[in-house]
């Protein structure tokens, strides 16, 4: 998705190739700030103080918390994983991602660790964002037809979101506002009700700034 017209995704490794680079949500909307992860424990410390949320994007920064560790040193793979793995308890993709990582990585030599742990990393994350991409594909016909069914002085579609199901939440689209961005960049009229969620504000806070970002016309309203 788009920040003042330039893509990112919400993960991505830094220019060094292997440090990764995150956006803050904790300072959103005020300040769009990045973090550069280079350990397990400040990739759990992101996950644990909320400067990352959304489960597939706790998943992502989980994997590649996991790949931080396997370099220049010989580390306890699976301790790793559990001390990433306790970092948010009801993150059903945390531990998905880390089995995942676990999985390629335990019968492999200590020496080929490094390149397959973020080469899976990466995976997670393309599959994600992929699987957004895909969403949105299933949903946009859904607005399509809403729009078909207005008239054209009324053509315009309303949608109302809850939380935030954005790019901010995955790697990349997003779940439920992925058919809202495919909509819009396709030229439909679509506007976003996006209520604040309280009591932490995902949707004033997060929803609006990346739809905003975008370009998606949006009202933000009280729950």
């Amino acid at each position: 998705m788009k920040i003042e017209g330039i893509s990112y995704r919400s993960i991505w490794l830094d220019s060094d190739g292997w440090s990764v680079r995150i956006f803050d949500q904790t300072k959103l909307p005020w300040q769009v700030e990045q973090l550069r992860l280079q350990s397990a424990a400040q990739a759990a410390h992101a996950i644990r103080s909320m400067q990352v949320r959304g489960a597939p994007l706790i998943g992502a920064v989980a994997a590649y918390g996991l790949a931080l560790e396997m370099r220049d040193k010989p580390p306890n793979l699976h301790a790793i994983a559990e001390m990433l793995g306790e970092t948010r308890p009801t993150a059903i993709n945390l531990r998905w991602a880390l089995a995942r990582m676990v999985a390629r990585l335990a019968n492999l030599p200590e020496t080929q660790r490094e390149a397959a742990a973020y080469a899976e990393a990466a995976a997670i994350c393309d599959d994600d964002a992929e699987t957004c991409r895909r969403i949105g594909e299933h949903g946009l016909p859904l607005l399509q037809e809403i729009a078909a069914r207005k008239s054209r002085q009324k053509s315009r579609v309303n949608i109302l979101t809850h939380c935030n199901a954005g790019w901010l939440a995955t790697v990349d689209y997003g779940t439920a506002l992925s058919p809202i961005y495919q909509a819009h960049d396709l030229g439909l009229d679509v506007h976003v009700w996006v209520d604040e969620t309280r009591p932490r504000n995902q949707g004033a806070a997060l929803t609006a700034f990346e739809l905003g970002a975008h370009g998606v016309p949006h009202t933000v309203i009280t729950d």
